[in-house]
């Protein structure tokens, strides 16, 4: 790895009260996934004054685009989708390369 470099991998979920503990169970397999440098599933704590609709999170870092392929390759990712997704009502996903993120006032 060079640097600061770093795909970091977010994604929020919406879930029904009703199926958080299936969804938290569902997502949780990701963590046995080998090919990232941190992987953590977590609950939102709701304490944002401009909105808490995110009930979950998945937060990743990976060395690389290939790494990040290889993540989402892997059986226990499928397993994971497969589990979730009827599960949960909203899904949103992006990836950044943290050497090109802005890191300070743009002037």
């Amino acid at each position: 790895m060079t640097g600061d470099t770093v795909i970091r991998h977010i994604v929020f979920f919406t879930v029904p009260e009703e199926n958080r503990d299936a969804v938290r169970r569902g997502l949780s397999g990701l963590t046995a996934i080998p090919h990232s440098l941190k992987l953590e599933i977590g609950e939102n704590v709701k304490k944002d004054q401009w909105g808490n609709s995110v009930d979950f999170i998945v937060y990743g870092e990976f060395e690389n685009e290939a790494a990040l392929a290889a993540y989402k390759a892997d059986p226990a990712y499928d397993l994971s989708t497969r589990t979730v997704k009827p599960l949960r009502e909203t899904r949103v996903a992006a990836d950044f390369d943290s050497d090109k993120a802005v890191k300070a006032p743009i002037r």
